[in-house]
């Protein structure tokens, strides 16, 4: 692990104690907790608007075979 150092405020910090005591863990571990919570809904958000973005984006294009015919072919009677 390596070791970062966090500003909190005086609430944040009384909070994350009785929090600390109350679970019975360290404040680092909650800190930790929190931090990879945050990672994972950042990422998802991430992926959520890369497939917004790309979703329609060969929509317009005029060079592409036509798929549903391709696809007809592929079809059994």
């Amino acid at each position: 692990m390596i070791r970062t150092q966090i500003y909190l405020t005086e609430r944040q910090r009384k909070e994350l104690a009785a929090l600390a005591k109350t679970l019975g863990k360290r404040q680092s571990e909650l800190i930790r907790e929190a931090v990879d919570r945050l990672i994972d809904e950042a990422g998802e958000a991430r992926r959520e608007a890369v497939l917004r973005d790309a979703a329609g984006m060969w929509k317009d294009r005029a060079d592409l075979p036509d798929f549903r015919a391709i696809r007809a072919e592929w079809d059994r009677d």
